[in-house]
């Protein structure tokens, strides 16, 4: 009868291999640690905030929020202004720097809608949205800024709260078309778009009137005014009855 490789075995099987004794870590290097899962990770406490005056505002509030608007509108300077003037821990996501991480084949906007940039768009959502989560999960406050349309549900706010969680706080910042493309001129490569297409976004989010979303119209407010605008539209959202 034909025996297996050795003469061990059915046919045509080899005989396992014996175990090898663990590699012991090189002299002078550190064990790398196991990873652990994705969620809360434990942070330092934070440092004591500056004393700031009292009167309205979110306070210390752990807050997600989701400002929108057209291109032009401000939302990326004022969302990053409002981060670094509050009283406790708050990051500042932004939509476009995410989907700016793809750099060979990148959909340009400049190009128009499309699946490409459709399919980098919900890639970067989820992306903003996990680390949204872990900020979070450790109780540091986020704002993220995106162009979010109202009749357009399939990259719409829904899909903001099921990537962020359902406490997600939406305001809008709606300035003027004559501001919008002013402000869209002093842009620079793929953030500047044309004004046809300025124009058209700007149509479309006249169509968050009516929706019961927080609206400012930021025309004639500077950044700081605005961030103190919304830090007020904030509050008052967070003592509205639930459904707001």
């Amino acid at each position: 009868m034909q025996q297996g490789v050795g003469g061990w075995g059915p046919p045509g099987q080899h005989p396992a291999a014996p175990p090898h004794p663990p590699i012991p870590p090189a002299q002078g290097w550190p064990v790398a640690p196991v990873p652990e899962a994705t969620g809360h990770i434990p942070l330092p406490p934070p440092a004591p905030a500056p004393a700031q005056p009292a009167g309205p505002g979110t306070g210390a509030a752990t807050l997600a929020v989701l400002l929108i608007g057209p291109a032009g509108a401000g939302k990326t300077t004022v969302a990053r202004h409002w981060a670094s003037t509050r009283q406790v821990a708050t990051a500042h996501i932004s939509l476009d720097d995410v989907r700016e991480w793809v750099c060979a084949g990148f959909a340009d906007p400049q190009a128009g809608w499309n699946d490409h940039s459709e399919a980098q768009y919900r890639l970067a959502r989820r992306t903003c949205g996990f680390a949204a989560r872990n900020f979070l999960a450790n109780g540091i406050s986020c704002i993220l800024d995106d162009a979010v349309f109202p009749d357009r549900p399939v990259v719409g706010l829904g899909g903001w709260k099921r990537h962020v969680g359902p406490a997600l706080l939406p305001v809008v910042l709606l300035p003027g078309l004559e501001i919008v493309l002013e402000r869209n001129a002093a842009r620079s490569g793929n953030r500047r778009l044309s004004d046809e297409e300025v124009a058209r976004i700007h149509g479309r989010m006249a169509g968050w009137y009516g929706s019961g979303l927080p609206i400012i119209d930021n025309s004639h407010l500077d950044v700081e005014s605005t961030s103190r605008a919304l830090d007020e539209a904030l509050a008052r959202a967070i003592a509205a009855p639930p459904g707001w």
